[in-house]
């Protein structure tokens, strides 16, 4: 159905190395052919440069490929940043992501724009043009290493559908991309059902009311360049399996294989978090994408 690779994420054990072997090797055995350049592979090799050729030969040992990441994320590494000191290590951080990805062979990487509550004295245009300052310094160099910067819906004002489309506005490169989160999307979606959900919970932090919204996937579709596939009930970001929860995968696919510029499919299913084997999540994964 889907004529792009599908990746999968794992994050059990990656600061040992047998431990992380074993997880490809079991990725691998359960069919997946591309792992994800994760957050915390990134911060490996930030902290050891030895770490980039170690992770491509167990890469290369269970017939793996990376073929997206995911950038270091959080209060100091998102893009809406505001501190200048702070600013300025947060954009070398992110230029040195660009360059790793591309190292690795990756050439997708989701950024997150941020959570504006982490500074409320600060108003949400001031934090967009602070999202945009940073991307001015990042997409240079993506574009110089072909790398597609991808910046993420989550369920704060700054991740909205429609803040990211007015980010997007100021830069038509084809560096920029969006990576769409569907469970994230099921969260801004259903959020409602339930009196306190990870929606309500961030837009409390701004003393606004909660804004909820079933078309997130629609606004993004133009810009879709990498997408986080996993599954919850509307309530709060759990990453489960697919079919473990209520997200509407009969609208999200058939849409989401109509994205003009996607790139890849990812399974962003957490597996010591919810419990899961590799083969679970890749027999669930594939099913779902390859259902015509």
């Amino acid at each position: 159905m889907f004529p792009v690779p599908v990746t999968f994420f794992f994050s059990a054990g990656l600061h040992d190395e047998t431990l992380r072997r074993n997880s490809m090797a079991e990725f691998a055995a359960a069919g997946a052919k591309h792992l994800v350049l994760t957050h915390e592979m990134i911060k490996l090799i930030l902290h050891d440069t030895v770490m980039m050729d170690l992770l491509n030969k167990e890469m290369e040992s269970e017939w793996l490929t990376f073929v997206d990441a995911h950038a270091p994320y959080g209060e100091f590494d998102d893009l809406n940043v505001p501190q200048e000191h702070l600013k300025r290590q947060m954009f070398l951080r992110h230029k040195l992501h660009v360059h790793i990805a591309a190292d690795m062979g990756v050439n997708t990487l989701t950024i997150h724009t941020g959570n504006e509550y982490y500074h409320p004295h600060i108003p949400l245009d001031k934090q967009i043009d602070n999202v945009c300052s940073a991307l001015d310094e990042i997409l240079p160099v993506a574009e110089e290493r072909n790398v597609t910067v991808c910046i993420e819906n989550i369920w704060c004002r700054l991740n909205t559908a429609e803040v990211l489309l007015k980010i997007k506005e100021r830069f038509p490169t084809g560096a920029l991309g969006f990576c769409f989160d569907a469970g994230h999307a099921n969260n801004v979606a259903k959020g409602y059902l339930y009196e306190r959900n990870s929606v309500f919970d961030a837009y409390i932090l701004t003393n606004t009311p909660a804004v909820y919204d079933d078309k997130v996937l629609e606004k993004m579709l133009p810009h879709i360049v990498n997408c986080h596939l996993h599954d919850n009930n509307g309530q709060f970001d759990t990453h489960r399996n697919i079919g473990d929860g209520n997200t509407n995968w009969q609208k999200i696919m058939p849409l989401l294989v109509k994205a003009p510029r996607l790139k890849c499919i990812q399974s962003e299913i957490i597996p010591k978090q919810n419990e899961l084997s590799p083969k679970e999540i890749c027999d669930a994964v594939f099913n779902l994408v390859n259902t015509k």
